[in-house]
């Protein structure tokens, strides 16, 4: 099969393939920007495989960096852009079902595509925009079907963290897995023990996050590998909840919106240790925290202006959404007026500080003094008091007077 419109992603990287067949090796167009092509799919990183070696290909090219020429690549810099080329190559075993014990470099293409996850990812493509496809991933592309490379069981005990991304590929394709590489996936769930947090939590955000995410985690769910991640143990009786809930056509806008729903749906009671276990930023934790807080408020609760300063428009926006992705009732006319209505969004917009009240009206620093700061400031936000000096001065001098 050729590609009749090479995308434009490649026929600016065509002079990288070109240079390296003049000097003798072969050198393809592989993984997932090809699979991207045969969708119509936007294309990300072009990635180049090549018979020639690490060092044969540092002389081909008068730019490169060594960034993981032990494994074989070397990224080249051409024509203001940067190309990883990855020498054809075989792996040894793999002792931590994550990385392999050593790589060896080949002459041959289809050794090399032989070590790749799913057959959709396995396609070459040539400088005459031919498709090379050594595992009927063309077959399997035209029935949006996911299917491993050789033996599912294989290919999962070598990396069980392609089991999440089989995972993350259903949901961002709309493919079905293919039973075999399905129940291999199954079979395999525990190893993701093994796996570092950060990296299925890098997948399963993608899963989250995808298009079709409802299928992705159907088949998260049905694959048991729930059981063998942080906090989610105990979950198997949420998972449908979780995708029920929300419209079909939902897609979440942010990965913290996504998660915000998820550790609602699983009624996870302490946001932040939940997600620590992940290890996600301090900044990750708390927005998700905060998005969980207010759901939680809006169950029972109004929006009001002290929510609109505590938690921000942006904020209180995210969280409606989700409402309405619920057939719950919302009000985003209402929420601009709120923040419109605001005199503050911030204590720094008061127009005095603690050290204006210490040399102006003599107030001793400690506990007294940040109590009235915090009483401005709230009769600020909810309307009571104008944001103005003698203004200000003159309510706590009346709260002196109480």
């Amino acid at each position: 099969m050729r590609l009749t419109n090479l995308p434009s992603e490649f026929q600016k990287a065509l002079p990288i393939l070109e240079k390296i067949k003049s000097a003798g090796y072969e050198a393809y167009f592989v993984g997932g920007s090809v699979r991207d092509a045969l969708l119509h799919r936007p294309i990300h990183d072009v990635d180049i495989a090549s018979s020639s070696y690490p060092q044969e290909t540092k002389a081909i090219f008068e730019r490169t960096v060594d960034i993981g020429i032990e494994h074989g690549t070397v990224l080249v810099l051409e024509q203001g852009s940067e190309y990883e080329v990855t020498t054809f190559r075989t792996e040894d075993v793999y002792v931590d079902y994550r990385r392999p014990s050593s790589v060896n470099f080949v002459r041959s293409l289809e050794e090399d595509l032989k070590r790749r996850d799913f057959t959709v990812n396995a396609f070459a493509l040539d400088e005459r925009a031919q498709i090379i496809d050594k595992f009927n991933g063309l077959e399997d592309l035209d029935n949006k079907l996911l299917r491993a490379v050789g033996k599912a069981e294989e290919r999962f005990n070598e990396d069980a963290l392609r089991i999440m991304r089989g995972l993350r590929f259903a949901a961002s394709l709309d493919f079905d897995i293919e039973d075999a590489t399905f129940q291999a996936m199954m079979t395999h769930a525990p190893l993701l023990e093994k796996i570092s947090i950060e990296r299925s939590f890098i997948e399963f955000d993608k899963l989250l996050t995808a298009p079709h995410w409802k299928k992705g985690v159907k088949a998260f769910k049905d694959s048991r590998a729930y059981c063998y991640l942080p906090g989610l143990e105990e979950s198997q009786d949420k998972w449908d909840e979780f995708t029920a809930a929300y419209s079909d056509d939902f897609v979440f806008s942010s990965s913290e919106q996504a998660w915000a729903a998820l550790l609602i749906a699983l009624d996870v009671p302490a946001v932040k240790p939940f997600l620590k276990k992940w290890k996600t930023s301090a900044q990750f934790q708390k927005i998700v925290d905060a998005l969980v807080s207010l759901y939680r408020f809006r169950q029972s609760e109004q929006l009001g202006l002290r929510q609109l300063y505590q938690y921000g428009r942006e904020t209180i926006e995210v969280i409606e959404e989700l409402r309405q992705a619920q057939g719950l009732a919302v009000d985003f006319e209402k929420i601009a007026e709120l923040d419109q209505s605001l005199l503050i969004h911030d204590k720094h917009d008061i127009v005095v500080n603690g050290g204006m009240l210490m040399s102006e009206l003599g107030i001793k620093p400690g506990p007294e003094l940040g109590k009235i700061l915090s009483q401005v400031e709230w009769a600020i936000v909810d309307g009571k008091l104008a944001n103005k000096k003698e203004t200000i001065f003159d309510f706590i001098a009346n709260l002196d007077s109480k």
